[in-house]
């Protein structure tokens, strides 16, 4: 299982450190923006289930705001699940490697990342701009799409930036393993994420208490 690096080990001044305290706040708050696309399509579908069966009257273009809030919610919070080590990766193999084998995975997994993300910037990027310029618009109610097809090569260049962070600090730490890993998503055993969730689920607690 993987998670964030803790506080002290973000707090380095090299620059791969400072690279990633100045795009964190970026990806919090687009992942907040993804947060908000779910919890307001949830009130617009409890706002459609009580108009068409109270009122009789359902939602004009309601599945149009659907299909164009999906793009948020997809994309939007890619970069901060890459940093927060949130997305699948194959542990089997990595849990096993120390020292320089684990960085070299690292850069190796970052790399080819990184090429997946370039192709798919491209042509999104192509695809938002010919959107853009025929005016496409929803079949029902007529919403514009570009804006919901230009959240896909902006989320998808917020996540090219957070690989090149961790790729910048893989090669670090394939230079010197000693050294404060920064920029990076570390390993941890079931023990460590256990107590960790327990003394979160005990400070959440106290916090009610008070």
């Amino acid at each position: 299982m993987f998670d964030k690096l803790p506080a002290a080990d973000r707090q380095g001044t090299g620059p791969v450190a400072c690279a990633d305290r100045r795009l964190s706040p970026v990806e919090d708050a687009t992942n907040l923006i993804a947060a908000l696309f779910i919890f307001l399509l949830m009130c617009l579908g409890i706002a459609q289930i009580v108009m068409r069966t109270v009122f009789q009257t359902p939602l004009s273009g309601y599945v149009d705001l659907v299909e164009l809030s999906m793009a948020g919610m997809a994309f939007l919070g890619a970069a901060y699940t890459q940093r927060m080590g949130s997305h699948i990766r194959m542990e089997l193999l990595l849990s096993h490697l120390r020292g320089r084998p684990l960085w070299a995975a690292e850069i190796a997994g970052a790399l080819v990342g990184m090429g997946i993300i370039a192709v798919l910037i491209w042509y999104s990027g192509a695809h938002f701009w010919r959107s853009y310029q025929l005016g496409d618009t929803t079949i029902d109610a007529e919403f514009p799409v570009w804006p919901s097809k230009l959240i896909v090569p902006v989320a998808f260049s917020l996540w090219f930036l957070r690989l090149t962070i961790q790729l910048a600090g893989s090669i670090r730490m394939f230079i010197d393993p000693s050294r404060t890993p920064e920029g990076v998503t570390l390993m941890k055993d079931a023990a460590a994420i256990a107590h960790e969730e327990a003394e979160e689920a005990l400070a959440a607690s106290q916090d009610g208490k008070d």
